[in-house]
């Protein structure tokens, strides 16, 4: 086949707009999208041109573990994209390659392995209980959202990073303000470079530190000489703003929860398959609008007989990867006893979330302690009536009205 023959069968460039859905309704574009073909084109709301989008489940594992395939070579590009401001750090490490990206990650990867994680599940647990302590002290109906999905997580990646619990609520409004687009590209900066300026002065302290959470785990490779304090920086804002998104997933997965009585009934049922199950909800909740961080190739790849040529964006869908028929039957269907599922929702490759581990921990701790103590526990609305988030870049409900 010719240059030109590949030229001429360019899939069209299909518009992909801000959409602000509700529930967790899938994406109807992205639905489009992957009828269309494995590889299509896509232009996001801003930025400049188009970009590839794959979302078949081998390839979007491919292109995410290829080197061929840049994140750094993004810095400088205006690249097709959802968030209306785009400003990464130099040397952050979503747009680090390795081995910088190794180096980076190495530094606090012993805060979330499983030894690291459960180093804070005790802890986590107490502070959940006191939470929900409250929430039936002050007695239904109630905002789950503001009273336990909101202040755990939030408190949680707070112990994990060694944010003293005085500054998480600052630390909160400040992620909030990062993550939305609906302030303004001004406001959404100046709350990044207070985040930043408070961590640059935190992990300053701690070089010398010999404690397990992360900003002193940071502090200790900055005296080391193993990081800058500028890249530690980078990684801590990273880090606590990917804490918060527990809140958005759990949103949606209580939501999911509670208007189908027939899955939480199932779970109280049989506890055993509770972790299980929260894969399969992972699997199956949308998290996010549209798509991430691109990645630019940096040579000409063949991906299904598309030419894909050296410099083009490419985005990845994890969403729709969790939804290939080819690897997950009828993935339409939330299937608590799907046994092989090796969902992509917290990524792959590289860059896959170091907070994988956390978060389940988290979802877990939830469901359990939810589930078990307070049994009646359902909305105080219709479905319809619950407020999603306008504007965001992670899905999640605004509130979450229960009773019980």
């Amino acid at each position: 086949m010719t240059d030109d023959t590949l030229t001429e069968i360019l899939p069209p460039v299909r518009h992909w707009p801000a959409l602000d859905l509700t529930g967790t309704d899938f994406d109807p574009v992205l639905t489009e999208l992957m009828r269309e073909g494995p590889v299509t084109r896509i232009q996001l709301p801003n930025g400049e041109g188009w970009a590839w989008l794959v979302t078949r489940y081998d390839d979007v594992r491919m292109v995410t573990n290829d080197p061929r395939f840049s994140r750094e070579a993004v810095m400088g590009r205006q690249v097709t994209r959802l968030a209306p401001h785009f400003i990464p750090d130099r040397g952050a490490v979503g747009f680090l390659d390795p081995p910088d990206h190794t180096r980076l990650r190495r530094s606090v990867a012993a805060a979330f392995t499983a030894k690291g994680v459960e180093r804070v599940r005790e802890k986590a647990r107490g502070m959940l209980d006191e939470l929900v302590d409250e929430l039936l002290q002050d007695g239904p109906p109630a905002d789950l959202t503001a009273t336990v999905l909101g202040p755990f997580p939030i408190a949680v990646i707070c112990e994990l990073m060694g944010v003293p619990a005085a500054d998480r609520h600052v630390m909160h409004t400040w992620t909030q303000l990062i993550l939305s687009s609906s302030h303004g590209k001004e406001i959404s900066e100046k709350a990044k470079r207070e985040m930043s300026a408070y961590f640059s002065d935190l992990i300053g302290r701690r070089e010398g530190s010999t404690d397990e959470d992360v900003t002193s785990l940071l502090g200790a490779a900055v005296g080391r000489g193993e990081v800058t304090l500028d890249e530690a920086v980078g990684l801590a804002v990273l880090l606590q703003i990917g804490g918060e998104a527990v809140t958005n997933n759990s949103g949606q997965m209580f939501y999911l929860l509670l208007t189908r009585p027939d899955l939480t009934e199932r779970l109280r049922a049989e506890p055993e398959i509770r972790p299980r199950a929260i894969d399969e909800l992972l699997r199956y909740i949308p998290h996010r609008n549209a798509v991430g961080l691109s990645r630019i190739a940096l040579e000409d790849v063949e991906i299904k007989g598309v030419r894909i040529r050296a410099g083009d964006p490419v985005y990845v869908s994890y969403l729709a990867a969790n939804r290939d028929p080819d690897v997950f039957p009828d993935p339409e269907r939330i299937d608590f006893s799907r046994t092989c599922n090796p969902h992509v929702a917290f990524g792959f490759g590289p860059h896959y979330c170091p907070g994988g581990m956390l978060a389940r921990l988290e979802s877990e701790l939830l469901v359990d302690t939810l589930l078990d103590r307070v049994p009646r526990l359902r909305l105080a609305v219709t479905p319809r009536q619950v407020p999603f988030r306008k504007g965001a870049l992670i899905r999640g409900p605004e509130a979450l009205p229960v009773t019980w």
